[in-house]
């Protein structure tokens, strides 16, 4: 999966297009994201010892291909591609720009 947890994305699709978060948790099984403040929907909780209950607003998650990968160093949405480099090490590089993702 192209997108991991703490990235800056962007939504490209659905209702929330334009917003743009910090991926808070990442399920590559299922290829599903959890953006902060984005595709907020709201949960009944019933009242339990330690909490009041009631109605609370909650991240859903966002399936990966709706979501976009904002380059630190360009500040632009971007693909990213794959490269080895020459200490064998697997990174991640910014297709406009050219700069490797941390």
């Amino acid at each position: 999966m192209h997108i991991k947890n703490k990235d800056k994305v962007v939504v490209i699709t659905g209702k929330d297009k334009g917003k743009i978060g910090d991926v808070l948790k990442s399920f590559p099984i299922k290829n599903k994201v959890i953006v902060a403040k984005v595709n907020i929907i709201k949960k009944s909780v019933k009242p339990t010892q330690d909490s009041k209950g009631g109605i609370i607003e909650i991240e859903n998650p966002l399936n990966a291909s709706n979501v976009m990968l904002i380059c630190s160093k360009c500040n632009k949405p971007t693909r990213i591609k794959k490269d080895i480099l020459s200490d064998g090490k697997k990174v991640r590089v910014c297709k406009k720009c050219g700069e490797i993702i941390i």
